[in-house]
């Protein structure tokens, strides 16, 4: 490898003091944050905060500082039935509750892994992916579909937020070494042919990290009473009953119809294939299943969906091209080429190969504006509180769309006949550290 020589750097910095525009941008970026300074002002005048086809949905709601963003995505879309069936104009479901019970799922699932990869090489790469990722807050709509399947679901006034579970940063770390520690336990006790205590060792840190979860989250309720205000203002009580029942009873059509479909136009990924990711599921539930399709059917999908009144839980890359004091992610109002120069453009195909782009947020499309059946815009409900954006909505221009947009779940009934067939398919197996798998990070 060649290393840079002074007589190079001489010559750069001659060349980059030549360049006025550069001078210019200096002097601004001392001052100003980098993105402020490349607004494109006729862009961004068109996102417009209105939409051909939209669906009313409530308040927007604030995950804090966490990244349980597929917890709440997923309650939005829940809460909506729920309020139509209760008449309610307010109403949130405990995120709290689902985010405890998704930690437990998984430091059992971690636990059982360590177990499984025991004697693996420290080195080994599958190995070195499951302690360096420990368990974090992030997931897929299978597991949320999942939790609230096994768990149920309960009002927020039954289990509200608290510090820990909105500023998860420490507890994660607590979680981690004490997991990291048990599959060192583990591999010594492997070692030295005690196979039999690893069974005992493990339900030792599964009742001391269980206790740990209700000292951060609370105790999640096993039954609870539930009184609301409908829109009228009429009083109403819901005797005891219990998560299983109250979601059983609220969600009529339950959530096995939907499925997930992607794009991911790389080469490993035929487009019409099933593909599910290697361990991303929790122990004992069942693969997460993706059909990956071309970008015009999966948009088709999603707005047969959204016509339906259906709104559309969706998985996206959030830190491109975004303004969130305005409200809007749009990849034409940011102009980073003619501020420095350099064309700083990548393909999808490429940014997912590159890891210069994955999925790393979940959100609810609720509305999309079409002219002449052509989308322009997409309406987007966010999660990061009423503050940012249009009261905690955003607006997606729909090039930002068709590049950052990796994940919708459409129920099955807005799939084409021929889409029906692909899920018909075996699913091939892709490695825990696919881009497809990085929203459970």
């Amino acid at each position: 490898m060649e290393p840079i020589t002074m007589e190079q750097i001489n010559q750069w910095e001659q060349t980059y003091r030549q360049n006025e525009k550069q001078t210019l941008m200096r002097h601004a970026l001392y001052y100003h944050p980098l993105d402020t300074c490349v607004n494109v002002q006729e862009n961004m005048t068109k996102n417009q905060n209105h939409f051909s086809v939209e669906i009313k949905t409530l308040k927007a709601s604030n995950q804090q500082t966490s990244g349980r963003c597929w917890i709440f995505a997923g309650c939005n879309l829940l809460r909506e039935e729920i309020a139509k069936h209760l008449n309610l104009s307010e109403f949130e479901l405990s995120q709290n509750y689902i985010a405890f019970y998704d930690k437990l799922e998984k430091i059992n699932t971690f636990c059982e892994l360590a177990v499984e990869m025991k004697d693996f090489d420290i080195n080994d790469r599958t190995y070195e992916w499951l302690v360096k990722t420990g368990i974090q807050d992030g997931g897929q709509w299978d597991m949320f579909v999942y939790l609230v399947e096994k768990y149920g679901i309960v009002p927020k006034d039954t289990m509200p937020e608290t510090y820990q579970s909105s500023n998860t940063a420490a507890m994660n770390t607590l979680l981690n070494t004490r997991l990291r520690r048990f599959a060192q336990e583990v591999r010594n006790l492997s070692v030295l042919g005690k196979q039999d205590e690893i069974v005992s060792l493990k339900m030792q840190v599964m009742q001391e990290l269980y206790g740990f979860l209700c000292t951060c989250f609370g105790v999640p309720p096993k039954s609870f009473s539930f009184a609301y205000a409908d829109k009228d203002g009429d009083v109403h009580h819901l005797n005891e009953t219990t998560p299983l029942q109250f979601y059983h009873e609220q969600i009529f059509d339950g959530l096995k119809s939907y499925i997930s479909i992607i794009h991911a136009p790389t080469k490993d990924k035929p487009f019409h294939e099933r593909f599910q990711v290697k361990y991303l599921n929790y122990a004992g539930s069942d693969p997460i299943h993706y059909l990956n399709l071309p970008m015009e059917e999966l948009k088709q999908a999603v707005i047969r969906q959204l016509k339906k009144g259906k709104l559309v839980w969706f998985g996206s890359d959030c830190n491109k091209y975004n303004d969130k004091k305005a409200g809007f992610w749009d990849d034409r109002s940011f102009d980073y080429i003619s501020a420095f120069s350099i064309d700083f453009s990548i393909d999808k195909e490429s940014a997912l190969d590159m890891r210069d782009s994955a999925m790393n947020h979940a959100m609810i499309l609720s509305g999309v504006d079409l002219i002449d059946d052509v989308p322009i815009k997409w309406k987007v409900e966010n999660s990061w509180g009423d503050q940012t954006g249009y009261g905690g909505y955003f607006v997606t221009s729909d090039s930002w769309f068709e590049q950052f947009v990796y994940q919708c779940v459409i129920d099955k009934q807005h799939l084409t006949n021929s889409q029906l067939k692909y899920l018909q398919k075996d699913a091939k197996l892709l490695e825990p550290w696919d881009p497809m798998g990085t929203l459970a990070n």
